[in-house]
């Protein structure tokens, strides 16, 4: 099988073990499941299933950041405790991803639930001088001495610095070595959850920062290396950049992921979704209208690590095909096993869903309507 890696920026052989480590970055639950979360996830359940199908088990963890600077202050706005918040949207998401046919990760670990083992690795890192504490509870990590900074999203300073300062970053925070150090742990404001560590001044509560939070979940559950991580790619920098130094400067160990895979990012009228823009196509809505098939061929028929723009025109035109799937006569049922085949040959090619997709509407169109339902099991069709 051939998966491209963010990391060397090349598509090679992947081995896979009998037992298969995949992260996944999860969501931040403050507000509902849109059609960018769907993409990504749905592209992940496709690969579990390929490497399923190809006889490996897959230990599968999607994380849930319920602790953050967003969800504290949505939380915050909305007058309720932020834990509430965060479960009662995460089940929510969790119930929309099922509707669409993707099932549950075998662990989703709750950045809250995982702060004790959060704390010894910051005081690691202390430990082995790559990271520097200030007297107001501050922890940063200290990129100036981590080996590597910037090679994984191979970003020059300049543009590092942007990106740092609009994805969340304190790029002009006082008392830092370097603008772009990250931070590890802050002191908790009034009224935040906060944790007592063992540096500093032990009346500073405090809690931990976001990169930290999923290295920490991703070695609890799958160990010091894993084989895939995953995500979008708004995730390269400064997330997953920091998530490999601090993890492998903790560890010593490496690479922190044998594979990075970065999904591509959707638009509406040619702008990104995000929360902050409120340019959201939300995945129940397309559920209510659609069926589960009809929004996969919708998302699968984009290449994951492409970006596209949804249009009403192309969820048109996926419900259309997939009404047809559903009402294709049998057909020759001996074609079968030659086209489940030559999809996973399409998938073997670097997750090809586009020209996986393409065979199984051929079917359809020649009448092979058994063939393609069958083969569209190995991309999570369920009849």
């Amino acid at each position: 099988m051939q998966l491209h890696d963010t990391r060397t920026r090349s598509t090679s052989t992947f081995v896979p073990a009998a037992t298969v480590r995949l992260y996944v970055c999860g969501i931040t639950p403050y507000d509902s499941a849109h059609l960018g979360h769907a993409f990504t996830y749905t592209v992940f359940d496709v690969l579990i299933r390929h490497l399923e199908a190809k006889g490996h088990r897959v230990r599968y963890v999607r994380n849930v950041t319920d602790l953050d600077d967003d969800i504290l202050r949505t939380a915050a706005a909305r007058d309720v405790n932020f834990e509430v918040l965060a479960r009662t949207e995460a089940a929510a998401f969790d119930t929309n991803l099922r509707r669409l046919g993707l099932r549950d990760a075998d662990v989703i670990p709750y950045a809250t639930e995982t702060v004790p083992a959060m704390i010894p690795m910051v005081q690691g890192l202390l430990d082995r001088e790559l990271a520097y504490q200030l007297p107001d509870g501050r922890v940063y990590a200290d990129t100036g001495q981590m080996e590597g900074f910037l090679s994984f999203s191979r970003l020059d300073r300049e543009t590092a610095l942007e990106q740092f300062a609009e994805k969340g970053g304190d790029p002009d925070a006082a008392g830092k070595n370097d603008p772009l150090d990250f931070l590890l742990w802050q002191p908790s404001a009034p009224g935040e959850p906060g944790w007592v560590t063992p540096w500093g001044d032990p009346s500073i509560t405090g809690r931990p920062g976001w990169h930290l939070e999923c290295s920490v979940m991703a070695m609890e559950h799958l160990g010091n290396v894993i084989d895939i991580h995953g995500g979008g790619n708004d995730l390269i920098f400064p997330h997953h950049e920091a998530e490999i130094l601090q993890s492998e400067g903790l560890t010593g160990q490496g690479p922190f992921a044998g594979v990075w895979m970065h999904v591509g990012m959707v638009a509406l009228e040619d702008v990104k979704m995000s929360k902050s823009l409120g340019n959201l196509v939300f995945l129940g809505d397309l559920l209510d209208r659609y069926s589960p098939w009809a929004v996969r061929h919708l998302l699968l028929r984009n290449h994951y690590r492409s970006g596209w723009t949804y249009t009403e025109e192309s969820m048109m035109a996926s419900a259309e095909a997939a009404a047809a799937l559903e009402s294709a006569p049998a057909g020759d049922a001996g074609r079968a096993d030659a086209l489940r085949d030559a999809v996973a040959k399409r998938l073997d090619d670097d997750l090809d869903t586009p020209a996986a997709l393409a065979l199984i509407d051929d079917a359809v169109a020649d009448g092979d309507g058994d063939a393609a339902r069958r083969a569209a099991e190995l991309l999570g069709y369920a009849a």
